[in-house]
């Protein structure tokens, strides 16, 4: 698409659509700016509630969100859209992103590439997030599945249910029924602990009714080279570990040397065979933020500024998991939140808006804006199996602050994230899919 032209408004072009994207195009005015929306996934997903997703808790579409819905001008003004496409370069010096049209495997963004075509843009923000991290450790790719978006979901709970239906084959041996049965969790992060006590839930209340016959040899394993959920406070860390290992949950301490085929190698030797392996370690810069001639914080994302600028470059900006504060600016690393990039979003939808009004927002030259982007830590929560999580509302960094466990914390859980959920109607899936679990228990289909 060539560059706008003086009588058009300014364009401002989004690359992502994940937690800072989606606030925002929902932020964004758009009686100031076109917009255009280049990702290679056409929905935001939902992340605190994936993992219900993988055992049956909720449906799949309970927690997507489709980017056209968050912003209707996408499809409804003439100069704005969304295309289904991944960025591939940026040529700074033209104001233009190179990308390439996918065709298939749409929801990973690995899909065989399609039309490549280019988008002029006058303000540009960068919010492709990041990719899972193996450290280099060999297998993980090739036999691990990632939790970090629907697709990922959908293989975790295909391949759970086919293991489950395996072991009632005759002429299944007990020991491989016991390796297909073992499910194996990487990664002492919340991701990790709440799937780990998602699935613990699900083998207590419906493997042990619906799969009678191998009930006996599921179990799950929670493997993490330090302590569970290090940020969350040391009595709901305590509490984390009581209420998983009570529900069957083996916590191993240590780390991982390779993955095998149906096996995993620890740095101490021990052998651990597996039948599911989800990785859950963290995340890191993708090898397209890798590649871009951008000045990196440390860790390798894309280096910002106070304001969440690229430094040295014109009007481009980059927010979410993909960025991070140069460390000349001397500010503290920022967690890889949701509430992180979402704030994020909103702060530089503001000063868009802001430089548009004051009739500056199809300039070239940088205007700053007159507040940096200040980051206040809402806390954080975690579920740690049925009736039973975690509620850390301190201050990061601090000692002072609320922190809950148990019951109420999970009814603050439940609400705060079915009020936090986009649009009145996922709330109402997510709502009819937790009284449907409760009254008949999770869906065992597998399609």
């Amino acid at each position: 698409m060539p560059a706008t032209k003086p009588e058009q408004k300014p364009r401002l072009v989004v690359l992502g659509s994940g937690w800072g994207a989606c606030r925002l195009l929902k932020d964004i005015d758009t009686r100031l700016y076109d917009v255009i929306c280049v990702s290679p996934r056409n929905h935001m997903v939902f992340t605190p509630l994936l993992a219900s997703t993988c055992v049956g808790t909720l449906e799949f579409r309970s927690v997507a969100e489709p980017v056209r819905s968050i912003q209707p001008a996408l499809s409804l003004l003439p100069d704005s859209y969304y295309f289904l496409a991944r960025c591939t370069d940026i040529n700074t010096d033209q104001h233009e992103v190179h990308c390439e049209a996918l065709q298939e495997d749409i929801d990973d963004g690995k899909g065989e590439g399609g039309n490549k075509f280019s988008v002029a843009y006058d303000k540009l923000v960068i919010a492709t997030g990041a990719e899972a991290s193996t450290f280099g450790i060999t297998g993980v790719h090739e036999h691990a599945l990632f939790l970090r978006d629907v697709k990922n979901a959908m293989d975790i709970r295909t391949k759970l249910l086919l293991n489950l239906m395996k072991c009632e084959i005759p002429g299944t041996s007990m020991e491989e029924k016991a390796r297909l049965l073992h499910c194996v969790v990487v990664g002492g992060g919340p991701t990790g602990v709440e799937f780990s006590g998602e699935l613990s839930d699900f083998i207590r209340h419906d493997v042990h009714h619906k799969f009678a016959h191998v009930k006996d040899l599921i179990h799950v394993t929670l493997i993490e080279a330090n302590e569970i959920l290090s940020s969350f406070d040391v009595r709901l860390r305590e509490y984390a570990v009581n209420q998983l290992t009570k529900t069957g949950v083996k916590l191993v301490r240590g780390m991982v040397k390779e993955v095998l085929p149906e096996k995993l190698l620890l740095t101490d030797g021990t052998e651990v065979p597996y039948g599911l392996l989800v990785w859950s370690t963290g995340v890191g810069p993708s090898p397209f933020v890798r590649n871009l001639p951008f000045e990196k914080s440390p860790g390798g994302r894309i280096g910002v500024d106070e304001t969440l600028k690229v430094p040295g470059v014109e009007d481009v900006y980059a927010i979410g998991d993909c960025s991070g504060y140069l460390e000349r600016t001397n500010k503290t690393v920022l967690p890889a939140l949701a509430q992180v990039a979402e704030r994020q979003g909103k702060y530089v939808a503001k000063a868009l808006n802001k430089m548009a009004k004051a009739g500056e927002g199809h300039a070239k030259a940088h205007i700053t804006p007159a507040d940096p982007f200040v980051y206040r830590h809402l806390g954080s929560m975690a579920t740690v199996g049925r009736y039973k999580a975690l509620v850390d509302l301190r201050e990061s960094n601090k000692s002072r602050g609320l922190s809950m466990k148990g019951f109420l914390s999970w009814i603050v859980w439940r609400s705060a994230y079915l009020t936090r959920v986009i649009s009145w109607r996922n709330r109402l899936y997510v709502a009819v899919n937790w009284a449907t679990t409760f009254l008949f228990g999770r869906d065992i289909s597998r399609f």
